[in-house]
C-alpha cells in the first residue's frame, strides 16, 4: 500500500505562490491517480484537482483552474500542487490523495473524496488579505 507524507505550505500573502509537494512510499506509484482537496474551517471538504496515474491528464475545479497547476514525477513518487494568484478564500488545510486503479477515469470520479484509498497528513495554507 501506498503512504503519503505532504510537505510545503504555510503562510502566503493574497497574489503570492506556493508549493505543495505530496510523496509516496510503498506500492506501485504509476497505478495511483492522485488528487488534491482542501478543507476550511467550518466547511466541508472540497476537490480542488487531479493528475492521472501518468500524469498525462489533470482536472481542476472551477475555483482554482488557471491558478493551480498539477504536476508529477513518477521516478521520484512525489506530486506536486503549484499555487499561485493566491486569494484569502484558498485558506484551508490541504490533502493529497491516491487512488489505486487499474483504469484512468473522469474528473468527475477523481472529484469524490470517497474513492481515494490513502490520504496524506494535511498541510496548512494560509492567505493573508
Amino acid at each position: 500500500q501506498v503512504q503519503l507524507v505532504q510537505s510545503g505550505g504555510g503562510l502566503v500573502q493574497t497574489g503570492g505562490s506556493l508549493r505543495l509537494s505530496c510523496a509516496a512510499s510503498g506500492g506501485t506509484f504509476s497505478r495511483y491517480a492522485i488528487g488534491w482537496f482542501r478543507q476550511a474551517p467550518g466547511k466541508e471538504r472540497e476537490f480542488v484537482g487531479a493528475v492521472t496515474r501518468s500524469g498525462g491528464t489533470t482536472y481542476y475545479a472551477d475555483s482554482v483552474k488557471g491558478r493551480f497547476t498539477i504536476s508529477r514525477d513518477n521516478a521520484k513518487r512525489l506530486v506536486y500542487l503549484h499555487m499561485n494568484s493566491l486569494k484569502p478564500e484558498d485558506t484551508a488545510v490541504y490533502y493529497c490523495a491516491a487512488d489505486f486503479s487499474p483504469f484512468d477515469y473522469t474528473g468527475n470520479y477523481y472529484a469524490q473524496g470517497s474513492n481515494y484509498n490513502h490520504w496524506g497528513q494535511g498541510t496548512q495554507v494560509t492567505v493573508s488579505s
